[in-house]
């Protein structure tokens, strides 16, 4: 695990333009490890972020401060040198990266009508490092059907940078490939932030099983329907729930008989029914399962419950 994460910082340290890739190649193998991200701000040195905070990754001398120039360079690089191709994306403030990864940008924004229309005079990025844990939800994945082998719609809950994500993908691998025990089931994936597929040019650049379709960079609200109505899923996922219009476009896929996964900021059960728009979601009745990760001594653990009615009862 630890080589395959020290792997995946190197190959990302290698969109990183030349002077400032030597810089991020030079760190201890075992800070690499824990890499989460590359920090790129004008006038700074590069940082790397971990779980504990954020580091040089050079000397703070002239030489190593990052300048606008090399966000330009870093950008023409990961598009292809086609930015016009990438132009809704970054638009949004992020680009997918071939190979899974996802660059943050920051700049000025150019408004139109007022919305967003495009991004300029950058002054940082962020290089997420896409770190997929195959087999994280192996052993979840089956408590997530009732006893007549239906799968039942799940709520994973965690604070952030807990790692919902990282299993939610894995869970959308294992029921896509199936098992002994359960067939394979049609997975759509509505990619908002482009963090579960990562795709690129259409592509996914993460494994998430044969049977997964990916609805990239659409708001979780419209493209919940559009899927339902294109691609007869028996299963959605979403990452991160954040508002009514995804908790309406939610019920509404329920209601056609659709199960949910679907991540959500929240250390427990109880913590979530504390939440006025998440009450809503559970008034619903929805979700039946919930996946709490507890991070302990720095290992993941995922305890699967039911979760009760709104009144509190259980259920059947």
């Amino acid at each position: 695990m630890e080589r395959d994460r020290i792997r995946r910082y190197e190959q990302a340290a290698e969109l990183l333009p030349p002077r400032l890739r030597r810089s991020a190649l030079e760190l201890p193998d075992a800070y690499k490890a824990q890499a989460e991200e590359l920090r790129l701000r004008v006038g700074l040195p590069l940082t790397v972020r971990t779980s504990e905070g954020e580091r040089s990754a050079a000397p703070a001398d002239r030489d190593a401060l990052v300048t606008a120039e090399d966000l330009e360079r870093m950008i023409a690089g990961v598009t292809e040198y086609s930015r016009y191709a990438s132009a809704e994306a970054l638009r949004q403030g992020f680009l997918s990266v071939r190979g899974g990864f996802r660059l943050g940008v920051c700049g000025t924004a150019v408004m139109r009508d007022g919305a967003v229309s495009s991004l300029k005079d950058f002054s940082a990025l962020a290089l997420r490092i896409v770190c997929e844990r195959i087999g994280a939800g192996a052993d979840v994945a089956p408590q997530l059907f009732d006893a007549a082998g239906h799968i039942q719609s799940t709520l994973i809950l965690s604070p952030p940078g807990a790692g919902k994500t990282t299993l939610l993908r894995d869970l959308i691998r294992c029921l896509s490939l199936g098992s002994a025990e359960h067939r394979a089931l049609r997975v759509a994936v509505i990619d908002e932030r482009s963090e579960l597929a990562v795709s690129y040019r259409g592509r996914p650049q993460t494994e998430l099983g044969n049977h997964t379709d990916v609805l990239d960079g659409c708001p979780k609200a419209l493209g919940i329907p559009m899927t339902l109505r294109a691609m007869t899923p028996q299963v959605i996922a979403v990452d991160e729930i954040a508002t009514a219009a995804d908790i309406e476009a939610i019920c509404a896929a329920a209601n056609c008989g659709v199960a949910l996964l679907a991540t959500i900021h929240a250390s427990s059960v109880s913590e979530l029914r504390r939440k006025p728009l998440w009450r809503d979601l559970l008034a619903a009745e929805v979700f039946s399962r919930a996946v709490v990760i507890g991070c302990g001594s720095g290992i993941r653990t995922y305890t699967v419950e039911e979760v009760p009615c709104f009144d509190g009862s259980a259920r059947d």
